[in-house]
This record gives structure tokens, C-alpha cells and sequence, in this order.
């Protein structure tokens, strides 16, 4: 089944359930359904047509929703970028994706502009919000969403392609992960199944939409006709009054934005009562945190969702305040094996490791949710793909249930000494810390230990590098996974959605705290 015809189907269930909040706008999902099938028949006007791509620099916005399913209904691909990006980075998709038309709003109109008018691609079609000071040639979005209806929704294929997700490009320009309609229903299905959500649920749209957890969010609301409450930029705040005041019930999110929710000096202001099941994705969380998100947010389920934009649903922990940190075991429909872990990329799906050692996770393609490879990319695809499994690039190890914890990067890994460390488990132990806020931890290049292993901190009050090294001596930890050097930073790097920006530490990109 395509996406459109299962929003039809979710549609024609409960038509006056309402789907999508946006500040004061409340669209029920009759009034959604209406909008996105006149948007579908406004981006036909401007030329689209199946198989074309719409490239999308949005906030969570109810628009944002609304175009997501045009684009499904005329089987156009919805290809979001962060709205954030740079014009470079812009253009590099826009070339990339081959797009055929770019939608905005004015937090990202200066750079995409300036991305067209370096490609060449002025006369590209434009659909703009209300916020953006039109030129000619723009489409505004109200127009398009005052048009007439499209009217016959294409039957896409359900192998055919609905959604490009661009990697975020920590390690190198971003990748395009083409996604089906059959990857996406059987994501968002598990999604569903391991978080436990039931019909008119209201979810937190607080991850954006150009990430697989945002895209994941809305679909899993729309097929439980339950409520996406659209959270345009990430304001703990306003994330904090949204559960309180809507009634949110679910929420998944990146551990860095459970770190904000659990440390807001007004957390305890809020009524989040009506809060029932959350998750995590993205990263690791560290003993502590989750620790501190059972105490104050008491869910009646904690799942830990281990995935990737390629491969979905990897592995689920639905036990995190029983076994903080652990992945758990496969998802619906997957198979994982632990390999030899080889920088080179040599290890084939059948070199595998001892158990309860180190191994790089590897997951079956055989997935219904495991894509086909990257977007003109077969470099990238010889790396990640190879007998039929994905390679994840993760490491990972199985404790005595046979539960997997997953535990760093294989491009993370450290080598000092000859004794390979792993930065996420150094990390967890200096999260408990009370001089620690953030941490995270690489190797340096060294003349006696081949790499030196470092520890950058976001400091509490009272920090310094004795104190640290002293609680570190005390630490559950073997000597040589003790930091030989400690800095206090201002802020460790991130990701715009929380991971740890490694190679900006290794640059040199950070300010010492004065």
C-alpha cells in the first residue's frame, strides 16, 4: 500500500479526530486531508510530476504536515533538508536530488536563494510561506493551498520511492537514503508495535521533519488518528507547557533533549501527568540521564529504539529502567549479527565475534524496512552493503541474556596503549560525575600511547581537571579507559539533532572555559 491511500484509509476513520496542532491552528483530519490534496493539485500546476522532487527547508509546521502527504498523493518525493543548512550544503542537494522544485520559509530564504542563484537554478520552481518576501516567480504556499483539489491521487508503487532523507554528513557530504512507501508503513508499524502506541495518541512533533525520528513521529500519529503537535523550534519551555497543556501521551526523542527537559529550572512547574510512553533514539544515553528521566517523568514505558535512516527498526529495549543503556534485542522482521570489527571493511556476515565481545552490528537487507541503497552513491554503498547486509559502522556487544548494548562508533573507537576504548562507556562513567554537565571523549594522536585518550567537558560548578581526574581514579573503570588529559569546554558540539560532533574537538573547534 502507498502512503496516500493509508492516510485516505486513517482519514475515512475518524474524519473529525484532530491531526495536526500548530499554535492556535487545529486541523482535523477531514481539514488536513482537503489542504494536502489542494497543495497535490497547486504542485501539478507548477510542473510536478511522479518520480520528481520537491526539496523542503521547513520547521515543524502544520504546512510542513500538510505538504508531506501533497507530495504522497501526486508521488512526488518529499526530500526535507535541515532547514538551518548553509547555501553550500544546499546546493550540493539541490544538485544532488536533481530537484525540481524547492519549498521555504523565511528562516531559510537568504541561503536557499543564494544556493539557486550559485546552481543556476533561479528559474527552479518555488513554493514559499507566508513569512518570505516574494520575487517573482514565487508560488506562496496559501495559494497553492486555495487551489483546486488535485483531482486523481496517483497509486504509487509501493517499492517506488516517497521520501529522501539526507544523512547528516558528520563524516563527509551528506548521503540521500531514498525510503519506499513499503519501508515506511513497515517502519512506522514497528514503531508503533515496540512503543506500545494505541489509537488517539498525542505525540510531541518536537524532532524535525528533515530526520527519520520527525518523519517516524508524524506517520505513526496519522495512522493512530492520533494528535502531531508541531513544535517549530526547540524551546524546552514551550516543549514542557505543549505535554502539559495538550495532553501529549508519547514522545520520542533524542537523549539530549531529555537532558534539557530534566534539567529546566521550572521542570517541576509543569504537569506532565498525561505523559505514558517515551523513547529514545539517535544516541547513546548515558546511566544517569535515564536514571533522572524515570524519576521525574515517570513513564509507564521507557523504550530504548536502536535504528538508522538506512535499516529503521534495528533493535528495541522496552526495559531501560531495568537494564539502563541496553539495546535490546532485533525488531520485527530484522536479523543482527555481531562481526569482527574492520576499519577496512573486510569482515563479511559471517566472520563472527565471540560471544560477549566487541562487533561491528550488521543487520539484515532482507528487512521490509531496510532500504535499497544510497542516492547515486556506489562508493558509499560498497562500504554499507555487502551480502546482503547493511553495515551499520556501529559497535556493539551482547551481555549474558543475549542483549545487545550498543557501544560507540567504529570510526570512534580509540586505540591507546594497544587496548581498544570505546568513548560512549568512558562518557556514561563521567556523566555520574557531579562536576560534569556533558562530556564526550576522543584519541589524539600520541608518541608513546598511538593515540592519548582525552576527555572534554561541559563543567559544573566547582569543576577542574584535578577534580575530574580524581573522581575518575575512583571509577569502575580499567586504568588505560581513564582519560589521560581533561579540558573544560563552553559547550561540546552537536548535531542539530544531539549527536556528538567529534571532529570538531579533533579540529580544534571549541572554547577553553576562562
Amino acid at each position: 500500500m502507498d502512503l496516500a491511500s493509508a492516510f485516505s484509509i486513517t482519514v475515512a476513520r475518524r474524519p473529525d479526530a484532530i491531526a495536526v496542532v500548530d499554535g492556535g491552528r487545529r486541523l482535523s483530519f477531514r481539514e488536513c486531508h482537503a489542504e494536502s490534496a489542494r497543495l497535490a493539485g497547486g504542485l501539478a500546476r507548477l510542473g510536478l510530476r511522479a518520480g520528481d522532487h520537491l526539496l523542503l527547508l521547513l520547521k515543524n509546521r502544520y504546512q510542513n504536515a500538510a505538504l508531506y502527504w501533497a507530495c504522497h498523493m501526486l508521488g512526488v518525493i518529499y526530500t526535507p533538508l535541515n532547514w538551518r543548512a548553509r547555501a553550500a550544503e544546499i546546493a550540493y542537494c539541490l544538485g544532488d536530488a536533481k530537484a525540481n522544485a524547492v519549498a521555504f520559509e523565511g528562516a531559510s530564504a537568504e541561503s536557499v536563494r543564494e544556493a539557486l542563484a550559485q546552481s543556476g537554478l533561479e528559474a527552479l520552481p518555488r513554493v514559499v510561506l507566508a513569512d518570505v518576501r516574494t520575487e517573482p516567480g514565487d508560488a506562496s504556499y496559501a495559494d497553492l493551498a486555495a487551489g483546486p483539489t488535485l483531482e486523481r491521487p496517483i497509486a504509487a508503487e509501493e517499492d517506488s520511492t516517497c521520501l529522501m532523507l539526507y544523512t547528516s554528513g558528520t563524516t563527509g557530504k551528506p548521503k540521500g537514503v531514498p525510503r519506499s512507501h513499503r519501508n515506511e508503513l513497515a517502519a512506522t508499524v514497528s514503531m508503533i508495535a515496540h512503543n506500545r502506541y494505541v489509537f488517539g495518541d498525542s505525540a510531541l512533533g518536537v524532532m524535525p521533519m528533515y530526520h527519520t525520528m520527525g518523519v517516524r513521529v508524524l506517520l505513526a500519529a496519522a495512522l493512530l488518528n492520533g494528535k502531531f503537535v508541531c513544535v517549530p523550534a526547540y524551546d524546552t519551555e514551550l516543549a514542557l507547557r505543549l505535554i502539559q497543556d495538550e495532553g501529549i501521551t508519547t514522545m520520542f526523542l533524542v537523549p539530549t533533549l531529555y537532558y534539557d527537559m530534566v534539567n529546566h529550572p521550572d521542570f517541576s512547574a509543569f504537569d506532565l501527568r498525561s505523559l505514558k510512553r517515551i523513547g529514545y533514539a539517535g544516541m547513546t544515553m548515558t546511566n544517569a540521564l535515564s536514571a533522572a528521566c524515570m524519576d521525574q517523568l515517570k513513564p509507564e514505558l521507557f523504550v530504548n529504539y536502536y535504528g538508522t535512516t538506512e535499516v529503521y527498526t534495528l533493535s528495541f529495549c522496552d526495559h531501560v529502567d531495568a537494564k539502563p543503556g541496553c539495546a535490546g534485542r532485533p525488531g520485527l522482521n530484522q536479523m543482527l549479527r555481531l562481526v569482527v570489527p574492520d576499519p577496512e571493511g573486510k569482515s563479511g556476515p559471517d566472520d563472527l565475534v565471540a560471544p560477549g565481545e566487541p562487533g561491528e552490528i550488521i543487520a539484515s537487507l532482507a528487512s521490509p524496512e531496510a532500504f535499497a541503497g544510497y542516492w547515486r552513491r556506489p562508493d558509499a554503498n560498497a562500504k554499507a552493503l555487502r551480502s546482503g547486509w547493511y553495515f551499520t559502522g556501529d559497535l556493539g556487544r551482547r551481555d549474558e541474556d543475549g542483549e545487545l548494548y550498543v557501544i560507540g562508533r567504529l570510526d570512534d573507537m580509540v586505540i591507546t596503549g594497544g587496548e581498544n576504548v570505546y568513548p560512549e562507556e568512558v562518557e556514561n562513567a563521567l556523566s555520574h560525575c557531579p562536576l560534569v554537565r556533558r562530556a564526550a571523549v576522543i584519541g589524539i594522536p600520541d608518541e608513546r600511547w598511538g593515540q592519548k585518550l582525552v576527555a572534554f567537558v561541559e563543567p559544573a560548578a566547582g569543576a577542574s581537571a584535578e577534580g575530574l581526574a580524581a573522581y575518575m581514579g575512583e571509577a569502575a573503570l580499567a586504568n588505560y579507559k581513564r582519560p589521560k588529559e581533561y579540558v573544560l569546554i563552553e559547550r561540546i558540539p552537536q548535531s542539530p539533532v544531539g549527536k556528538i560532533l567529534r571532529r570538531e574537538l579533533r579540529a580544534g573547534n571549541y572554547r577553553r572555559v576562562q
